[in-house]
């Protein structure tokens, strides 16, 4: 390996000025205390690649002064290969979190390639978030114009609906197709090496890959990035046939359309596809292991959501039982479930069903990654992991360049806290220090009105008031309150604020109603951007909308001691 070893002391200044010409400041990647991660793109070229050893850089650029210890070594090419690697990023895992750390991987100027066994998309995009969304904005048309009182206070007049399965079908299946398309051309058209088949490590920084039948073939990267996502969990006892006992995957393709359906588990997934069942005309049985349906929610807007979207449509449910044994529709006899008190562990009751949906969460998907070749061992099949999503092996260490994100990594299971951890660690590499603040996260759960939001709930904010000494304080504004949501004769909603009543802190926000899912992110900029509750009232927003509904919200709350605003020579534009 030929090696050109460029010390401090060759750097004159005019030696200096000169390299930073050719290469302008703008143009560099990863510039802070940490060092320089990688040279300007013009620069790579010539060399294609650099590796940088123990390179500190005055945090006075303008100085432009290297400091005594510092050198900077440049490695040529060997065999085209960067640093001597394959790739400098190598992600196993082509989902929605592997996605956004290619790109961002890319737009820091890494040679990067993404492995996948099935096809890019993940499950979001193919078995999730994507599909279900084109299910339930079919409900949500059909449930407007099925909803005749609703129509007649707008001075609508309407014939009868109805759908056409297979269509809605297609179009959810269609829907997944184009976006995975784009998801493939968007990481093809930058450059995105995508490798099919199973990835499985056989060391530090080298793993294998192949399909079944053929040979694998053993690649190298300086950094790997974990990004194999999750399954649907099916607990034991539960039989799965596909057609009438199923998952969400099988869900989504809409092969029939049960008269009655148990759906076990209340939460994100469950309570979704009741909107969609229930719109399409079947009946739902709800069987929820905890004493509450809607569990993880703030338990205010729970109460609130399940008046609206469980007691006033076709839908029972049962509360502290476990289904211990379902079996699937065969020779005439329909599904049947063996219910079981959580609590006394007894026989509670046999519930006989055309269908059952299993909504019990989802498992991560970690097995056979080779994590034993680097000293992993998995925690309930999650890959342990520090702030930075670095993997933390048996004894407690940092395994370097090997990092997780995602559902296997189990800090938040949402496809977007995939790629913002993923473009963590992209930042990570570049030499930056990002944190994610996973509190600042957003979620929600689109029924017909939506549920969404982020950070704490109200017992959660509670006890961190108890255990840290402040008085917590709580806010609320009704859709009833809101000129377009009037207008749009959708006034049930309700959304609530939790913050620190002596700083203005924002602990947590919960939205249920109109639009939720598009509100929530106001409130999670501020949670991530640190601004208080005195900062954010002042904010405008366009009238007459739904975003009125923070403004109202924020407004209403009062922060016992009001953070000083330094006076100004000039007043500010309002």
């Amino acid at each position: 390996m030929a090696t050109a070893t460029l010390h401090s002391s060759a750097f004159t200044a005019s030696s200096q000025n000169e390299f930073l010409r050719c290469a302008p400041l703008d143009n560099w990647r990863g510039i802070g205390p940490r060092g320089l991660h990688s040279f300007p793109r013009s620069f790579a070229r010539d060399f294609r690649s650099v590796v940088l050893s123990t390179c500190f850089v005055n945090t006075r650029l303008q100085q432009k002064r290297w400091r005594k210890k510092t050198h900077v070594r440049v490695m040529a090419s060997v065999n085209g290969n960067p640093n001597g690697f394959d790739y400098d990023v190598l992600i196993i895992g082509a989902g929605v979190g592997g996605h956004g750390a290619a790109l961002h991987a890319v737009e820091k100027g890494f040679k990067t390639a993404i492995i996948e066994e099935d096809v890019v998309g993940g499950t979001c995009v193919n078995r999730g978030c994507v599909p279900s969304k084109a299910l339930l904005a079919v409900s949500g048309r059909l449930r407007e114009l099925q909803n005749e009182h609703h129509l007649k206070a707008l001075g609508i007049q309407v014939a009868a609906t109805g759908y056409d399965r297979q269509a809605v079908a297609d179009h959810a299946n269609n829907l997944a197709s184009r976006i995975r398309g784009n998801l493939t051309n968007s990481l093809k058209a930058l450059g995105v090496d995508i490798l099919n088949g199973v990835g499985t490590l056989l060391g530090p920084q080298r793993l294998k890959y192949g399909k079944i039948g053929y040979p694998d073939k053993t690649i190298t990267a300086r950094d790997i990035i974990i990004a194999t996502g999750s399954a649907p969990f099916v607990p034991p006892g539960i039989e799965i046939d596909g057609k009438t006992v199923f998952t969400s995957d099988h869900a989504l393709k809409l092969e029939w359309i049960p008269d009655w359906i148990a759906i076990i588990g209340s939460g994100y997934i469950g309570l979704e596809f009741s909107d969609v069942y229930t719109a399409l005309g079947s009946e739902v049985t709800f069987i929820e292991a905890l004493d509450s349906l809607m569990p993880g929610f703030d338990p205010e807007i729970g109460k609130l959501a399940q008046r609206i979207l469980i007691n006033s449509r076709k839908i029972d449910y049962y509360t502290g039982v476990l289904a211990t044994k379902i079996t699937p529709a065969k020779d005439g006899k329909p599904v049947a479930i063996e219910l079981v008190d959580v609590k006394t562990k007894e026989p509670k009751d046999i519930l006989e069903v055309d269908a059952a949906l299993i909504a019990t969460g989802r498992a991560p998907y970690t097995k056979g990654l080779g994590l034993e070749k680097v000293n992993v061992q998995t925690r309930r099949g999650f890959v342990p992991v520090d702030e930075h999503m670095q993997v933390v092996d048996a004894d407690g260490e940092l395994v370097p360049h090997l990092f997780c994100i995602g559902d296997a990594n189990g800090k938040m299971m949402l496809a977007h806290a995939a790629s913002a951890q993923g473009i963590c660690v992209i930042e990570r590499l570049s030499g930056a220090n990002k944190i994610l603040n996973h509190l600042s996260i957003p979620a929600a759960c689109f029924s017909h009105p939506e549920i969404s939001m982020v950070g704490l709930t109200e017992p959660q904010a509670r006890n961190m008031a108890e255990e840290e000494g402040f008085e917590l304080g709580i806010a609320k504004t009704s859709f009833k309150a809101n000129t377009k949501a009037l207008a749009e004769n959708e006034g049930e909603g309700l959304a609530k604020l939790i913050y620190r009543a002596d700083t203005g802190k924002i602990l947590g926000v919960h939205i249920f109603g109109l639009h939720a899912a598009d509100l929530i992110h106001e409130a999670s900029n501020a949670i991530a951007l640190g601004t208080s509750v005195q900062d954010i009232k002042f904010a405008v927003h366009a009238h007459p909308t739904l975003s009125e509904v923070l403004d109202e919200l924020f407004k209403s709350a009062k922060v016992g001691e009001l953070i000083p605003i330094p006076s100004k020579e000039e007043p500010a534009l309002v």
